[in-house]
């Protein structure tokens, strides 16, 4: 089945009360984990390229490789740019065949977060594609993007109408509680998502399709795991996924979802390779790390998302 862009998904997923799993991916055993997982789930599944992603493995690369998953599968896919840094990085996404970009301006001022943006837009647009972008700043580290809690601010729901009608765009990123990266909350803290404010944004923007980044949960089952075998990871505290459950139930028809996966592909990795001191094959190590990967997957579609079925 062909690449597709978001639209019809968002309009289901909006109607229907569930998310659409939006799951980074850097390498082959991740696409493929991912988009088997979602295939037997019947599930439809947006697989997203980070900065990190591209500087590790080539957009080019990534684009062939998800592509060829989409020819194994009839569930719709989108590819998806993450956290696009300027208008050039989108540009050559949407040119090599990306359906999906974010424009992430969300650090600028006002006038030229919106300037950027509507300049993706109307590139993005005009040649089929759909666009992402972001209002408030998520605490924490994923790849390029680095932002201290200090820093971090939720959205102002006063704000998504006048962006949203400005822009363009065809779905908002929001910052309601989530953060980047694997270490999010302390232990003792009470990580809980401003339901309120995703629920003023849904009045204010009814029908839109609102984005939640930094949705990782840290399975820390799995960092027990990676930790046996010789990891340093510590302790933290994701947002709960009754929390998550609960927005996809909302205005949220994306859910970013990558700590979760890195940690169940390293802690797959870690056990084989102490178990079987004398495995030289990557074939046999990143199967493991691809299986355990598949289950995590599996489980979010299921369990977080409700999206099972609705391909």
């Amino acid at each position: 089945m062909p690449l597709v862009t978001t639209t019809e998904m968002f309009k289901k997923a909006y109607a229907g009360g569930y998310a659409v799993g939006a799951f980074n991916v850097n390498n082959m055993e991740m696409i493929q984990a991912i988009v088997e997982a979602a295939n037997e789930c019947r599930s439809p599944v947006i697989l997203q390229v980070s900065a990190g992603a591209r500087k590790y493995a080539n957009p080019v690369y990534l684009r062939h490789l998800v592509a060829a998953a989409a020819e194994t599968t009839d569930i719709p896919i989108a590819m998806h740019l993450d956290h696009g840094a300027d208008y050039e990085i989108c540009k050559d996404c949407i040119d090599i065949g990306f359906t999906s970009v974010m424009i992430d301006a969300s650090s600028k001022p006002w006038e030229e977060n919106i300037a950027l943006t509507k300049k993706v837009v109307e590139y993005a647009h005009a040649h089929g594609v759909v666009v992402e972008a972001e209002l408030g700043k998520l605490a924490g580290i994923e790849d390029d993007v680095k932002v201290e809690a200090h820093d971090a601010m939720f959205t102002s729901p006063d704000e998504v109408e006048e962006f949203t009608a400005r822009t363009g765009i065809d779905s908002l990123a929001i910052a309601i509680g989530t953060s980047h990266g694997a270490y999010k909350f302390k232990p003792g803290q009470d990580p809980k998502l401003r339901i309120d404010i995703l629920e003023e944004i849904g009045r204010r923007l009814p029908g839109f399709p609102i984005v939640l980044h930094g949705a990782s949960s840290v399975p820390q089952e799995q960092v027990a795991i990676v930790n046996e075998f010789g990891g340093s990871m510590p302790n933290a505290i994701g947002i709960p996924e009754s929390e998550l459950r609960k927005a996809a139930k909302l205005a949220v028809c994306k859910i970013n979802i990558d700590s979760d996966l890195r940690v169940a592909f390293t802690a797959a990795v870690r056990k084989h390779l102490a178990e079987n001191p004398s495995h030289f094959d990557p074939r046999q190590y990143l199967g493991d790390a691809r299986a355990n990967m598949k289950a995590m997957v599996k489980h979010k579609i299921i369990d977080v998302l409700g999206s099972a079925n609705k391909a």
